[in-house]
């Protein structure tokens, strides 16, 4: 049974990932903004399932908070075991048009965020010489494509900070993972706002199409906590794991296509667009 702490835990993968290490029977602290306003579903389970659940206040944008609720969660469990960076945005934008403090704000949630939370668990995890930390990004941490420059230049960030971290923690008996999902139904296409009206770039509206024809056939985001459970209890070294249905075809796709013809496909006209989407992924798109 482990002390786990996952973040962002009032909604989706991390609410999915709180649950299922909860009844896999480890003691899991859900931490989020403000815990008396989000996380109603995951306390109406716990309480009926009679679940290991514990709350806490947590915003990973602020020192303070970090601190403060990690010795929070020391104090009262006395150690942490497993850490799960879930927490993130997920704004988009062409890069002329985004202003800089979208792209900070999203490299403070998604990368500062995670880094601030491992700080605050690896010194007790290596003194222990134990411990697991699952990074969650995403395969947009693995290529990226336009307009999700500020939310894949996070996930990328972070998987260059996870891959550092993995060869500095395993000689202290610290497993570090990535977990990358594919397109799983989740409220972050809710939270991506809407384009400039005026915009010369088409690949937003592209992109948001694509996300809804891939979600009319949605993927439950407890796929991805059954992957962090399971990497949690085989104490696996594995470092990335692609999660969900669309994840590996999507990476190899990509692979397949020469960084030039990758740029062709973000640059073509919305008429080509739509044609090699419909043969290449079978989805029903439509601008």
């Amino acid at each position: 049974m482990a002390i786990a702490v996952v973040t962002g835990s009032s909604t989706g993968i991390g609410q999915a990932s709180a649950m299922t290490l909860a009844r896999a029977g480890h003691i899991v602290y859900a931490t989020m903004r403000n815990p008396e306003v989000g996380g109603e579903e995951l306390r109406v389970v716990a309480s009926k399932e009679n679940l290991p659940l514990r709350f806490a206040a947590l915003d990973v944008n602020s020192d303070q908070s970090v601190q403060t609720a990690f010795a929070g969660i020391l104090a009262e469990a006395g150690r942490i075991d497993v850490l799960v960076n879930n927490a993130g945005i997920g704004n988009m934008g062409a890069v002329e048009e985004t202003p800089i403090d979208v792209f900070r704000a999203v490299m403070e949630t998604n990368f500062f965020g995670a880094l601030r939370c491992m700080q605050a668990v690896l010194p007790g995890m290596r003194e222990q010489r134990a411990g697991c930390i699952v990074n969650v990004t995403s395969v947009a941490g693995r290529f990226s494509s336009a307009p999700q420059a500020p939310y894949a230049s996070s996930k990328f960030a972070l998987e260059a900070l996870s891959e550092c971290l993995a060869q500095e923690m395993k000689v202290f008996g610290v497993h570090v993972a990535i977990v990358e999902p594919g397109v799983i139904a989740t409220p972050i296409f809710e939270k991506v706002g809407q384009p400039p009206s005026s915009t010369r770039y088409p690949q937003r509206r592209r992109l948001m199409e694509l996300f809804r024809a891939s979600l009319e056939n949605p993927v439950s985001p407890y796929i991805v906590g059954e992957k962090i459970r399971d990497i949690v209890d085989s104490g696996t070294w594995q470092l990335r794991h692609l999660v969900g249905p669309s994840a590996a075809g999507l990476l190899a796709w990509r692979t397949s296509l020469t960084d030039e013809q990758w740029v062709d496909w973000g640059a073509q006209s919305d008429e080509s667009w739509v044609a090699a989407v419909r043969q290449t992924f079978g989805l029903d798109v439509k601008l």
